[in-house]
């Protein structure tokens, strides 16, 4: 069986561009000197794969399987000494007849053939096996690439938050200086302010997670990077479920049955042939010591077939045989069920940030804005200032999480479905 591969790029939604200001771009050049994009982050993925390292081991297993199916038996050399140290005439080696002999096993009934079989279909296994291990391992590395983009994005969110407090500052004192206010919304202000530092704390440590965790699917023990860069906001509408579920059917998670049919087929045809008998033929020459005589033999043995012919050996290869498609059938519902829960996650999660881009950050930032105007002249209060402050940033949080959301659920889709997903009405 011919194989072939094709190169992905997954995760296209994901710019392979240094990050925007907006999400999290490295301060200083030695940061961005060190800035990890996600073409690299799968090229480092597929190099340091301990999986995929094992599944080309298992190739190689495969080829010498094959190699050595097609390996005829060696032939047998024996020696015989007959009619020696005995009694009387045939007392120590006197009449002692010694015989060589050199005997071959001739398979019969396609032995050979059907290890070939067997043996070239391990190896189509082995490699469809291989490709559904890379697919993972890029599937996996793009997952945690976009939690690591997404977690560096809700720093920089977080950081604005806590800068936008600290501004809030001067202008309490000059409220309370000029008894427009009392001295406890001081307070209060920066109990709203050290609260979102809490929050900032927690999300450079599951920065730091995320950024752990993704070293560590490319081969680093310690990451050598001190950002990742993407632009997390371009997404688009996914194609259709029927087109996805189509390149689904064909992805190596599957079509590795047909080369489990063929391997399988050949086990059965092994299982067959071993009830037809083999054939063990051989020459020799028989020395006679009592007369100084020579002579040649010749012998043939076959075993006969009266009580074992496999037949439980070959009712076993046909039930297995048989299974095959069951097995394709129960590995095509669980893709099935699978592809259809990221695709409705994939979907949900591109309309939660389409919609919360498109309306609420806008009227969030708007009202926002209204109120810290509105602050400083005195027509809101200082919590109705912190409420709108804090619903600008719930906004912008839950925008974030929606995205990581669509691209995890975009790179499991390539990953099950065995290509890249062209995205319409992409937005920026």
């Amino acid at each position: 069986m011919l194989f072939r591969t094709r190169a992905l790029a997954l995760g296209v939604a994901i710019a392979l561009l240094p990050a925007p200001a907006t999400h999290a771009a490295p301060k200083s050049p030695s940061q961005a000197a060190r800035s990890l994009t996600l073409s690299q982050a799968l090229s480092r993925a597929i190099s340091s794969s301990p999986a995929l390292a094992a599944a080309d081991r298992e190739i190689g297993a495969a080829s010498g399987r094959s190699l050595q199916a097609g390996v005829f038996p060696n032939p047998e050399l024996s020696a015989e000494l007959d009619n020696a140290f005995g009694s009387k005439l045939k007392r120590n080696l006197e009449s002692a007849e010694t015989t060589l002999q050199i005997s071959q096993l001739f398979e019969l009934g396609g032995k050979r053939e059907a290890r070939l079989a067997v043996a070239a279909a391990e190896i189509d296994a082995a490699r469809w096996d291989r490709a559904a291990t890379r697919l993972q391992v890029l599937a996996e590395a793009t997952e945690a690439f976009a939690r690591t983009l997404g977690t560096q994005a809700r720093v920089v969110e977080l950081e604005t938050q806590v800068d936008d407090l600290d501004q809030l500052t001067p202008l309490l004192q000059r409220r309370v200086e000029a008894g427009a206010s009392s001295s406890a919304e001081i307070s209060r202000g920066r109990v709203a302010t050290e609260t979102t530092r809490v929050e900032l704390a927690k999300a450079r440590s599951a920065f730091q997670a995320a950024r752990r965790e993704l070293s560590a699917l490319i081969g680093e023990r310690m990451p050598s990077f001190a950002s990742v860069g993407g632009d997390l906001r371009r997404i688009g509408a996914p194609p259709p479920f029927d087109a996805l579920m189509s390149r689904a059917l064909q992805t190596p998670q599957l079509t590795r049955f047909t080369a489990v049919r063929a391997q399988r087929r050949g086990l059965l045809a092994a299982a067959q042939a071993k009830a037809v008998p083999d054939v063990t033929a051989g020459v020799g020459w028989r020395h006679y010591r009592e007369d100084r005589s020579n002579a040649v033999m010749a012998t043939l043995s076959v075993p006969l077939p009266v009580f074992d012919r496999n037949q439980g050996g070959v009712i076993e290869a046909n039930e297995t045989l048989a299974k095959t498609e069951a097995e394709k059938a129960a590995a095509q519902r669980t893709l099935t069920i699978l592809v259809g829960n990221a695709y409705e996650a994939l979907r949900g999660s591109y309309d939660e940030a389409r919609l919360t881009r498109a309306n609420v950050i806008p009227i969030a930032r708007e009202a926002y804005d209204a109120v810290r105007s509105g602050y400083g002249e005195g027509r809101y209060s200082l919590l109705e200032l912190l409420d709108a402050r804090a619903a600008l940033s719930e906004a912008s949080l839950k925008e974030i999480d929606a995205l990581v959301s669509f691209h995890s659920s975009l790179a499991s889709l390539e990953g099950l479905t065995g290509s890249a997903l062209v995205l319409s009405r992409r937005d920026k």
